[in-house]
């Protein structure tokens, strides 16, 4: 059985990463697919296509989750798409670059239900800090390594 190639599939709408993907992806010669609702601006450049779907809540997520395998890359920041996307065997990254796994992604999604419950009580909670450079940099290391990874067990 042929090894599907791999390609990153980009949970676009509030991706601060897409250059460094582009980057990156480039440099590895693995396609981007960059989703996100017809609201956001999105230009395709080499190596990156450009999929813009319905505006609704869960438009992305559902069109990201109908289209993935194992052999992607899927970037988010969502934990159910990053659930979703590890159920069918895909490399899962968050925006700053850790890898989510099948150990981590339970404990993520009961922290995201608890502070949902605590916001909807009207506590508050803090959301994510600033992106700087540094985080940039490292998404840009992990996602390299990934790929490095994949070139490297990969079957000729």
């Amino acid at each position: 059985m042929e090894q599907q190639a791999p390609r990153i599939v980009v949970d676009a709408d509030a991706c601060p990463v897409k250059r460094e993907i582009a980057e990156t992806a480039r440099a590895f010669r693995v396609p981007v697919l960059l989703v996100a609702s017809y609201d956001h601006r999105m230009e395709a450049a080499d190596g990156v296509e450009i999929k813009q779907v319905d505006r609704s809540s869960q438009s992305v997520d559902l069109y990201i989750s109908n289209l993935v395998s194992a052999a992607d890359i899927v970037v988010t920041q969502d934990f159910g798409l990053a659930a979703v996307a590890l159920g069918k065997r895909a490399t899962v990254l968050s925006n700053r670059g850790e890898q989510y796994t099948n150990e981590t992604i339970d404990y993520l999604m009961a922290r995201r239900h608890d502070h949902a419950k605590i916001r909807r009580g009207g506590g508050r909670t803090r959301g994510p800090k600033a992106m700087t450079d540094d985080d940039r940099r490292q998404f840009q290391q992990k996602l390299t390594k990934v790929l490095e990874d994949l070139q490297e067990n990969r079957e000729p």
